[in-house]
Order: C-alpha cells, then structure tokens, then sequence
C-alpha cells in the first residue's frame, strides 16, 4: 500500500485530529521498519532516531534480537494461555519481579497496560483500608482506564469502594502541602517516582522518604508508579531504590514489554493479598500476564537485572550529560537546564513554546523528541537504554543543530501567539491573555 493511501485511510478510519496535525507540521511519518535505535519511515526516505523511547516501552530499542527470540520461541508452545488457571509463565515472571522488590512485596497481579495496572492498585487501596479518598500529584499521569470498572455489576466495585472515592491532587515535593492534605480517610498517595508527563521532576533530597513515612504514620498506602521510571532508566532497576524506601505497592508497564508484547503489573506487599485470598477470582484480566508476553517479560528482567546492562545506563547517562552541558554553554538563553537521572532525563527550555519548537525542529534534524505535555517548556530526553557512545555523539550533534533551528521556529510561535491576541483585543473579544 502507497503512503498516501495509508495516510488517508488513517485520517477516515483512525484518527482524522492527528492526520491533520501531522499535515500541518510537516511531519507525516508512516511507521515501517525499526530496528535498534532507529525508526524508519515507510518509503524508507526519512528516519527517526528514537529520543523518547515511548516513555521507555523501547528502552531496550526497537526489536532486540534476543527479546525477538523469546517471542518465537514461545510459540512453538505457547498462546495466550487462560487466566482461570494456573501457569508456569506467570509464576517464574512473578518471582522473578517479586525478587527484585524490597521486603514483603511478594505478590504479583499482571495486567495488559499500565492504566489498568494502576486501576487495581487504587481498587486494593480502598478495598483493603475502607477508606474513600486518594492523593496524587498535581499534573501527574497514570493513564486513562478507570470508568470501565465505574459502570459495571456492583459485586465487582462495591467491595473496593469504587463510587465513593475523593481524589485530591497536591504539587510534587511539596511536603507540606502532603501532610496538610493527609487525614483518615485516605487510602492511599500514587506517585510517579519521576513525574514524567509534569516535565522529568526529580524528587528532592529527603521527599520520598518523607512521603513514605508521612503515609506510615497515616495509615495510608503508599503506590509508586514506575511505569516509565523502571527497568533500568535511572541506572537502578527501580527508581525509588534511589531513596531506599518500601512502597506498599509497586505499579509497572511499557518497558516489561520489550516493546514487542504488552504486559504490565502491579506488585504489592503480601498482607494487601488478603482480598483475594478470600475470592481469588474477585479481579480477572483476559489477557493480563498473557502466557507470550511472560515470557517476553522474563527475558526483559534478565537483561535489565545484569549489573553490567545498569552500569553502562549510568556510564551513558554520565556521557550525555556532558554532552548536554556543552550544548547548554552553546545555547544558554534558550536551553537554561537539565533534569536527569540516568538516561531519564528532561531538557528545560525557555518558555512554554519552547518544547514544540524543538519538538519540530528535532524532526527535522532526524530525532525523535517529544515535550512534556503538562509543562511544555520542557522536552522529554529518553533514548533507548542500548544506546552507544557512537550514537551519543552523533545525538549531540544533531541536537546542536536542532537547537539552532528551534529558537528560530519558538520567535515564529510567540509572534503568531502575539497576533492572534492582537486581533482578538482588536474584534472585541479579548480573552484577557498577554
């Protein structure tokens, strides 16, 4: 099928917002081959490298060979398997991320994608306190699901209070503003260890022990959200090992697929167990822990638990900081900071039309960079976990360029923002925006 066929049966059949908004920038990329650090477009005239890794489904880059072999291999014996019954593939995978935990975090519940990953989490949290109210951070992401559940048989919410729960949303590493907001009706506080979407924040010194131990006091559970922070992006398997705290539940995604078969989990301590102990069948996922994905998973911890694969993250992470650094001398009013933790890094830009503008002008530099969404002054900076110092240095340098590039494209946006105000004050209808 030719390229403008395709994009024409996307924009009738998938998503015509998206098809357009490509159309405008000129950044009509059709996904073909793929393979390491590097995407491919369709007509094999253009290619991407990937410095965003899909929030870290592709830390591993794009179809590793021995993950590739994992997936075939499986199905000479496998399918999807039946989550009625009990299986070897989820067992091992289970133990082999149970080990990985600190202290009593032995149970594990598999699920498709993270959303639905940290959907149970939350149900466990108010089913195993009685308790009605949540705390997260404010500009946080956890992903879409969670109405599903809300409009379903009352046997399968009641027992978890779905339909009575208070959600309160304070700033990340805002202590205070935590411990003013915790009382005894809540169940649980859901953080991502590195709020990604809110712009690559890093916790501050001493935050997360404080948190963990605010919530201890409480009588709250703790959940971390590692599903773009875990398996190896911060040079640790776990970002909250960093802070050397126990959460009381651990939610997991994108990268436990390889990026070649989705799976996600949710790993809490044993005593929040209790509630399937008594109806083990309470919580079904279909395809949750597929027998194929599994084995995909278990081939993913493998790598990402050797010692050498998280040292050479951190050996990368340490290269293009400094690569970073030299292009923050180079470019200072308009790249002004870096935010990083291993290779999960955030680049802090001018202002808010910043992060498009490079967005943009990576593109055309043949780099794959994405902005925070919730704070786009901000440019998310994930490459794959695999990445070479070859390829380190050939990133800097086209990121030299699309520097250059991106502060011409941001004047370009601040004056078409300027002009669209201006005509708005002019016709009457000023919406009080400078």
């Amino acid at each position: 099928m030719d390229k403008k066929t395709i994009i024409k049966d996307f924009e009738t059949h998938v998503s015509a917002g998206k098809a357009a908004f490509y159309k405008k920038y000129g950044m009509d990329f059709v996904m073909g081959k793929r393979e390491g650090s590097w995407l491919y477009d369709i007509e094999g005239q253009k290619r991407l490298f990937n410095c965003h890794s899909n929030g870290g489904v592709f830390n591993l880059g794009h179809r590793h060979p021995e993950i590739i072999e994992s997936l075939r291999s499986a199905l000479d014996d496998l399918d999807i398997g039946n989550h009625h019954l009990m299986s070897q593939e989820r067992a091992v995978l289970a133990k082999q991320l149970t080990d990985s935990m600190p202290s009593d975090l032995d149970v594990c519940i598999f699920s498709v994608g993270g959303g639905e990953a940290v959907d149970l989490a939350l149900k466990i949290a108010l089913g195993h306190t009685g308790r009605p109210k949540i705390i997260s951070a404010t500009g946080g992401y956890h992903g879409h699901t969670g109405l599903a559940l809300s409009v379903g048989d009352a046997q399968y919410r009641e027992p978890f209070g779905i339909g009575l729960t208070d959600m309160e949303q304070v700033p990340f590493n805002d202590i205070a503003a935590l411990e003013a907001a915790l009382d005894d009706h809540v169940a649980a506080v859901i953080l991502e260890t590195i709020p990604a979407t809110l712009g690559m924040v890093m916790p501050e010194p001493g935050y997360l022990e404080q948190v963990s131990a605010l919530c201890d006091k409480n009588g709250t559970l703790l959940i971390m959200d590692e599903v773009q922070s875990g398996l190896g992006r911060t040079g640790k398997l776990w970002a909250f090992d960093h802070a050397g705290i126990t959460p009381d539940m651990v939610v997991i995604g994108k990268g436990l697929s390889g990026g070649i078969y989705p799976i996600a989990a949710t790993i809490i301590r044993e005593p929040l167990d209790a509630i399937f102990r008594s109806n083990p069948f309470i919580h079904i996922s279909t395809f949750g822990g597929s027998e194929l994905g599994c084995r995909v998973g278990q081939k993913v911890m493998h790598i990402s638990t050797d010692e050498a694969f998280l040292q050479r993250v951190q050996a990368a992470g340490i290269k293009l900081r400094e690569g970073l650094k030299t292009l923050r001398r180079k470019y200072p009013k308009f790249f002004t900071g870096i935010r990083q933790s291993g290779l999960m890094i955030g680049l802090e830009l001018r202002d808010e039309y910043s992060g498009p503008a490079l967005t943009k002008a990576a593109y055309d530099q043949d780099l794959l960079m994405i902005y925070a969404n919730n704070d786009t002054s901000i440019s998310q900076f994930l490459p794959p976990l695999t990445i070479t110092d070859s390829e380190i240095t050939l990133v800097m340098g086209k990121l030299d360029q699309a520097f250059n590039s991106a502060r011409k494209i941001r004047t370009a946006l601040v004056t078409k923002e300027k002009a669209g105000n201006f005509m708005k004050r002019f016709s009457g209808r000023d919406d009080g925006k400078a």
